[in-house]
């Protein structure tokens, strides 16, 4: 069960977590169960250095970028959390802003990250996935300057998280609708005033933006929800809720829209586990289990 609600919790929490007191319920279900060993943040760090050299070849100044974190098979997903991975960051080259649950606080915060830290946020750093949408020039100097502009980057940031928040209400928010409300202020021209999530979101229904619905096998994760303090329902439609079917964004529905608004664009999918890294440009996802096929670029792992 607590697997089940987990994934639904899709984006994850913040490492800003283990500043919760010990005995609430944000610190039982945010801090990471095992700590990464020595070897694991190593094996990443090589992933992060493999990753960055790529982007250095093929993307411009900013990239959509969408790593594999909790086990969503259950609801037909393999990426959760989405992020604008930026060239010129301040922090340091291709390192990502983006949106967590900062469990001491609780409430959504944006938070900058280096490639190492981005994909250390998995649940499972023996093997993991990333997904690069490149974008055409243009749109990603665009990007650039919403994601580092931080009255524009703070003015879409909703005031309570919700991990299954309703694309079309500002309620709530999670980690992948404050994304693809910054593309909206990229590329739709909205300002950074108070209601500059109204205007993203305006902006998104006029180009069509309509994320398929997630649905949920069990009326009993409806229940044990209600003790998750990112999990809520009052934004959606009641019949959604009865039915257990609801509307969110995911890097999947954001990437979507992006490649068919800009069919310029183009997807590099990285995959790793203990022994190697294999990198594929454009083409069909990468099966289960990090299999290589011809025509994949594969880089060895050092031990």
């Amino acid at each position: 069960m607590r697997r089940a609600l987990l994934a639904l919790a899709l984006c994850g929490a913040a490492m800003a977590a283990s500043t919760a007191s010990a005995g609430s319920t944000a610190a039982r279900y945010c801090d990471r169960a095992t700590p990464l060993t020595a070897s694991e943040q190593d094996r990443l760090l090589q992933v992060a250095a493999i990753v960055r050299r790529e982007l250095d070849a093929a993307a411009g100044a900013a990239v959509l970028i969408a790593r594999s974190g909790l086990d969503l098979s259950r609801i037909g997903q393999r990426y959760s959390h989405a992020a604008i991975g930026l060239r010129d960051h301040p922090h340091g080259r291709w390192s990502v802003r983006q949106l967590y649950y900062a469990c001491d606080e609780g409430r959504p915060r944006l938070f900058d990250q280096g490639l190492g830290g981005f994909l250390s946020g998995t649940e499972n750093p023996a093997i993991g996935y990333l997904s690069i949408v490149v974008l055409p020039e243009a749109e990603a100097a665009a990007l650039a300057r919403a994601a580092l502009d931080k009255p524009t980057a703070l003015a879409l940031l909703g005031g309570s998280y919700s991990a299954n928040a309703h694309p079309f209400r500002r309620e709530h928010q999670n980690c992948n609708q404050w994304v693809i409300e910054l593309l909206a202020a990229a590329w739709g021209g909205v300002d950074g005033t108070a209601d500059a999530r109204a205007q993203a979101q305006r902006w998104l229904a006029a180009q069509g933006y309509a994320p398929a619905p997630v649905r949920l096998d069990s009326h009993l994760l409806m229940f044990a929800a209600g003790f998750m303090p990112w999990i809520r329902f009052d934004d959606h439609p009641r019949e959604d809720v009865h039915a257990l079917r609801f509307h969110l964004s995911l890097p999947a529905s954001i990437e979507a829209f992006v490649q068919t608004r800009l069919p310029a664009s183009r997807r590099i999918e990285v995959c790793h586990d203990d022994r190697q890294v294999v990198i594929r440009r454009g083409g069909t996802a990468i099966d289960d289990g990090c299999a290589a096929v011809a025509g994949d670029r594969i880089v060895t792992l050092q031990p």
